[in-house]
């Protein structure tokens, strides 16, 4: 059996009216993701809830602090779309 790998799941909480305030910053974000993405950093990621309530991004990175840059460099963070987040470890066995 192989080690489990370590991913680590972002959780963003969204303002109630992120549907409203978002247009001027949805491409900035995700373009964003998709350099991510394009990286190998970021395997997944969306919008949690209908309407949404929030997001989950799945990153695979040795260290976590890659995870608060992506963050603190994130349009829908610097323009108060997000109302908190947190960083949690996930270890992927299947």
């Amino acid at each position: 059996m192989s080690d489990p790998i370590l991913h680590h799941i972002l959780f963003y909480d969204y303002v109630a009216d992120v549907l409203e305030r978002r247009g001027p910053f949805r491409e900035g974000h995700l373009a964003q993701a998709r350099s991510y993405k394009d990286a190998g950093t970021l395997v997944s990621a969306g919008a949690l809830g209908s309407p949404p309530s929030g997001a989950m991004f799945v990153f695979l990175v040795e260290d976590p602090a890659q995870i608060d840059a992506f963050v603190a460099a994130d349009p829908y963070v610097e323009n108060g779309l997000v109302t908190g987040h947190r960083v949690v470890p996930w270890n992927v066995v299947v």
